[in-house]
């Protein structure tokens, strides 16, 4: 399969802008390439982000670095095991106006915003969790009969601990399905540690991003336009086939019990199509694809029970299922 570079859908400026974004997050979070790249993907594909990562990782400074180099709302949530779903979807209160005295009137929540920093996300029972499944899903809320939009672009960027951590709650199968990449941060190599320590003993202060330098380089409608190129990215029969192989490689492998669905495949072509166009191609590559497909697909499966006694890891069952397929030429 041999194919020429079109620069056609690229829209140059709006994409310059947000690959800015990388060199702003650079100012604060030293490595955490494929997290940034990540957050990016979503924004373009409309996604969502889960980052994990033990304590220290940078997971919300990350996020919050990302929020300052975007001329866009943002929200956080702290996550916690009292917190209740109309914390965070909103509520119905007694309206104290004028003229209104007695009447119940909706009270938007932080979800209504164009960036939500859902921080420590698996801290809270799954009931609170499950109420970010319809925004994330559907880009709205529903509360008292009346469906209520949420502004564009919308990304949710939830961090959470290891579900080893004392105190957390594992995310049922359908709220981990809503979002689009989840990336492990890793504890820095050495290299990356120093240039840490480095920036701290010179002053950097993690509570305060605008004191490094990190400042709005793209806007909302960078992002959509962005989106709108994304949607014009080619993906060729071969490229389409190959990533269905994937996903059915998957489901065939014994020591999965659950393989990728028909929307995680459709989630790995729109993240390839992204990673692409961020590339600087209107056209997707089988390397789009494995590039993409650990963080698109390893959340959505599932281990058995007597394959994890074995030792057997879900990014293992991953390689060895994409190694399988015949990459398209």
């Amino acid at each position: 399969m041999t194919q020429t570079a079109h620069y056609g859908a690229v829209d140059p400026q709006a994409r310059a802008r947000l690959l800015a974004v990388r060199d702003e997050v650079a100012k604060a979070v030293v490595g955490q390439e494929a997290a940034v790249s990540g957050l990016l993907v979503a924004l373009l594909c409309g996604g969502h982000v889960l980052m994990e990562g033990v304590p220290g990782t940078a997971k919300t400074l990350l996020v919050r670095t990302l929020a300052a180099s975007l001329d866009v709302q943002t929200r956080r949530v702290q996550f916690t095991p009292d917190l209740m779903p109309g914390d965070i979807t909103g509520s119905l209160v007694i309206d104290s106006a004028a003229g209104r005295v007695g009447e119940l009137s909706f009270r938007e929540g932080p979800i209504f915003t164009n960036l939500l920093l859902a921080d420590e996300i698996n801290r809270t029972p799954p009931k609170t969790q499950s109420a970010l499944l319809e925004a994330m899903e559907e880009g709205q809320v529903s509360a008292d009969g009346v469906t209520r939009p949420l502004p564009r672009p919308f990304l949710v960027a939830a961090t959470q601990n290891p579900v080893e951590f004392e105190g957390t709650y594992p995310l049922p199968e359908a709220q981990l399905d809503r979002f689009l990449l989840k990336v492990v941060l890793p504890v820095p190599p050495r290299d990356d540690e120093i240039t840490i320590l480095t920036r701290h003993a010179g002053g950097f202060d993690p509570r305060d991003v605008a004191g490094a330098g990190v400042r709005a380089v793209a806007a909302g409608a960078d992002i959509e336009a962005g989106q709108v190129a994304v949607r014009g990215v080619q993906v060729s029969p071969e490229v389409a086939g190959y990533i269905v192989d994937i996903a059915r490689a998957t489901r065939q492998s014994p020591s999965l019990s659950l393989g990728v669905s028909p929307r995680g495949a459709t989630a790995l072509l729109r993240a390839a199509r992204a990673w692409a166009w961020l590339s600087g191609r209107d056209f997707v590559t089988p390397d789009d694809v494995k590039a993409l497909t650990q963080a698109t697909l390893a959340h959505r499966l599932g281990v058995r029970p007597e394959a994890e006694l074995e030792g057997v890891d879900v990014a293992q069952v991953l390689a060895s299922a994409v190694a399988s397929v015949p990459v398209p030429r």
